[in-house]
């Protein structure tokens, strides 16, 4: 049987999931050989055996039945639970508790033994955790088991090239999460260039010159020397340490067991759990709808499928009811409806390298919401998002997005809403859109089997729109139909989204400023080159910089951008801003080229700081950027400013590039060009439609304005102060004067890096006690688990 006629464990756990009892039969036969090889290690005599791992599959049951546990890496849970239900059992036993109060003991979670509760704290074993499910388990069968690659095949839905493939992803996927564990602590200066290549070093993709410096580096660096020896190791780590921290002191036994082929069956597993503990109650009258509907299974399978979907009835009265009604009214409706669709629920993301599948039934998921927020009197983005987890193709989809009153559709070549053709934000795959009345209207073709897509729609908010409800969705694809409302709808502050885009992505960002102190006076050379307690622009008369050496420029800075390797440019936007009340064009000379390109503003925001007015100037150049070499050095020049005591005048290249060696991912650029600082002191900004809480995330944040060495600051994503990769590294000092891409003090502007976790509601807050910023751009790409 080949592995595209074997349903994967992901398959299997939706199906059951969908009220198919055959399906967990296949699970347990599939599975149940590695739960009692734990399980031996654990108890003694095959009844107590048999009894925790009957308890521990019946606790999954219950979980996968009311929607929750896991959804691809089945084996990894299981034995998780299979530790919890001895530990718990041994603490109930101990304690004499009765059988009413067991719900206490078992959450149903995987379980951290405490006698190893500090190998989770290892760099390792938080960056295994913070890998995609699906990477996980992938890692888990090759590196931790050491199953072949034909034996994982059917576990995962691939064929065994596919499973190699997704293993060695996973593995790189593993070093950049580990390496990203050790930059999170801020590491000496000459250590952080050294680490961002190390990766590459290891896999021997480093260039002859590099991979000297990296070396040279290396051995006269015990600290670096240790991160390397460690990187080299990352999949042996796997066994040392992940292997212990999910199975406890039991791992060594069981790894012996499940490679040294004494891991058989010894025995049937007692259908249902035995009774003589107590712990689950079991009627002594048969499933009602059951045995009168005959299920055709293969061998032995049928007694533990039969009894597995009986024992749906431990989780109450409520399971009681479903298993009493005849199968076929387990199946879900032709037409499902999901009461509300909130923004912060995201769509399971196309999996990587799973083979297509060309017949079975397609289900369908949605999402619909704002992207940053939906502001008065400001443009934003509505993303629309759709899935379908089932096993066939979907028909044509229709989606029908309702837009709150005040709120309009943006057509393709116009600035102003009104009914015609829309373009989306990005790329289109496949959608067409038209605006209607209050609402607008897109269509695509089939949406295949384990795909995703996304569409993102501009629109334009009106100064007056009333605060309330957000957009809504109707979905329809032949007899199948999903549909909701957005929780997030008009606000008068926030976050407009500029961009947004789902697949391979990640953000850069580069700039710097246009106007520094006087070379002539005393101390400028070193403050010019981050030394010393005088970058501040508030204590130098700034004058304009003009280094490019052009008679045909008055002011003008470079920045070097570095994009990914064999990556694509998918958006890319200028922005300038100066001490002045009125903007104006900006002249930039991508790399390569020799003369500079008078860029206009497609918008301009002006703002007042406690110095004076201030502007922001906004451009889309992403046709020249893309029609440039994609990395080099870009120069700007001759912006409107006001040379001056406490002026500045900067700019910023951000871009939204692909990276094929970055996972799935959900990119995001928001301009607020918000004051923080003076009468508000704290800016927070919602971020809705980013992905799930905790979601690891890159952040380019670019500010104006800011002054060095006055502390006071933080910024924040709702996880904790981030801490800069650039300039001083403070965490209470961002804003001094960095910018990436440029070299010494870029007085007044800022262009900073961050690596963060989003929080349970993400959200940029910026605090300040003692400077007064204007927050400009915000690029945000996070993870979304595949």
């Amino acid at each position: 049987m080949s592995a595209q006629s074997v349903r994967s464990d992901a398959d299997l756990l939706h199906a059951v999931r969908e009220g198919d009892a055959a399906a967990y039969g296949e699970l347990y036969q599939r599975h149940v050989v590695a739960a009692r090889s734990l399980a031996r290690q654990l108890v003694r005599g095959e009844a107590e055996v048999e009894d925790a791992v009957a308890e521990s599959f019946t606790k999954i049951l219950d979980l996968v039945g009311r929607g929750g546990g896991p959804a691809a890496g089945f084996r990894t849970y299981l034995l998780t639970v299979v530790r919890r239900t001895v530990y718990d059992r041994t603490r109930i036993e101990s304690r004499q508790v009765t059988t009413g109060e067991i719900e206490s003991f078992d959450p149903g979670v995987p379980f951290a033994d405490p006698a190893v509760a500090g190998l989770e704290r290892s760099l390792i074993a938080r960056a295994f955790q913070s890998l995609p499910e699906r990477w996980r388990a992938v890692l888990w069968h090759t590196e931790v088991e050491s199953a072949k690659a034909a034996e994982v095949a059917p576990l995962l839905g691939l064929s065994p090239n596919g499973v190699a493939a997704l293993a060695c992803r996973a593995r790189e996927g593993l070093r950049q999460a580990y390496l990203q564990m050790h930059l999170a602590v801020p590491p000496r200066p000459v250590c952080r260039p050294v680490l961002g290549k190390m990766g590459a070093h290891v896999r021997g993709r480093l260039g002859r010159r590099d991979s000297r410096v990296v070396a040279q580096h290396v051995s006269h660096c015990p600290d670096c020397r240790a991160v390397m020896t460690e990187l080299s190791g990352v999949d042996q780590g796997l066994r040392t340490v992940v292997g212990p921290l999910m199975l406890g002191a039991a791992f060594t036994g069981y790894v012996a067991a499940m490679t040294g082929g004494v891991a058989r069956s010894r025995g049937r597993a007692r259908w249902p759990p035995s009774r003589r503990r107590g712990l689950t109650r079991w009627p002594p009258s048969r499933p009602r709808g059951l045995t009168r509907r005959p299920v055709a299974l293969a061998g032995g399978t049928a007694l533990a499928v039969v009894a597995a979907a009986a024992l749906l009835l431990v989780s109450g009265e409520q399971a009681e009811e479903r298993l009493a009604q005849p199968m076929a009214a387990l199946q879900p409706p032709p037409i499902p409806r999901v009461a509300e669709l909130a923004e912060s629920t995201p769509v399971p993301p196309p999996v990587s390298g799973r083979e297509p599948v060309s017949s079975g039934r397609p289900r369908l998921r949605a999402a619909v919401g704002p992207l940053g927020a939906l502001v008065r009197g400001r443009p934003g983005l509505v993303g629309v998002r759709l899935s379908n987890p089932g096993e066939g193709p979907s028909q044509v989809v229709e989606a029908v997005v309702g837009l709150p009153s005040g709120v309009t559709p943006v057509p393709a070549g116009r600035r102003g809403g009104g009914a015609g053709l829309l373009q989306p934000v990005g790329p289109a795959d496949g959608w067409r859109c038209r605006a209607a009345a209050g609402s607008a209207r897109c269509i695509r073709g089939p949406l295949a089997a384990g795909r995703s897509t996304a569409v993102f729609l501009r629109v334009q908010v009106a100064a007056l729109a009333p605060a309330g409800a957000g957009p809504s969705l109707s979905v329809r694809s032949g007899s199948l139909g999903v549909s909701g409302q957005s929780a997030s709808g008009v606000r008068s502050t926030g976050a407009p989204a500029r961009f947004a885009a789902d697949g391979e992505v990640t953000v850069r960002a580069v700039g710097n400023s246009l106007l520094s102190c006087p070379t002539d006076h005393y101390g400028c050379a070193e403050a010019a080159a981050r030394r010393g307690d005088r970058r501040d622009n508030d204590q130098w008369p700034m004058v304009a910089v003009d280094h490019d050496r052009s008679a045909a420029t008055e002011a003008s800075s470079a920045a070097t951008l570095r994009l990914p390797r064999a990556g694509r440019v998918a958006w890319a936007g200028l922005y300038w801003s100066a001490s002045a009340a009125v903007a104006g064009p900006i002249k930039i000379r991508p790399p390569g080229r020799r003369g500079y390109v008078s860029i206009r503003p497609d918008e301009v925001l002006a703002r007042e700081l406690p110095s004076g007015p201030v502007y922001q100037a906004f451009a889309d150049v992403t046709g020249l950027v893309g029609g440039a070499a994609k990395a080099g050095e870009w120069w700007a020049a001759d912006v409107p400013m006001q040379p001056g005591i406490a002026r500045y005048a900067g700019w910023s290249l951000v871009v939204v590039t692909t990276d094929p060696a970055q996972p799935y991912s959900r990119a995001v650029v928001l301009d607020p060009a918000a004051v923080a600082g003076g009468g508000q002191r704290l800016v927070r900004m919602p971020l809705s439609g980013l992905g799930r809480p905790a979601a690891p995330a890159r952040i380019e944040l670019v500010a104006w304005e800011g002054d060095a060495g006055l502390g006071g600051e933080a910024v924040s994503v709702g996880s904790g102060p981030l801490v800069p990769a650039g300039g001083d590294r403070d965490p209470a000092d961002v804003f001094d004067g960095s910018a990436n891409g440029a070299r010494g003090t870029a007085f007044g502007v800022d262009v900073d890096s961050f690596s963060a976790r989003l929080g349970r509601a993400p959200a940029l807050t910026i605090a300040t006690t003692k400077d007064a910023v204007l927050l400009g751009v915000a690029a945000i790409s996070v993870r979304i688990d595949q």
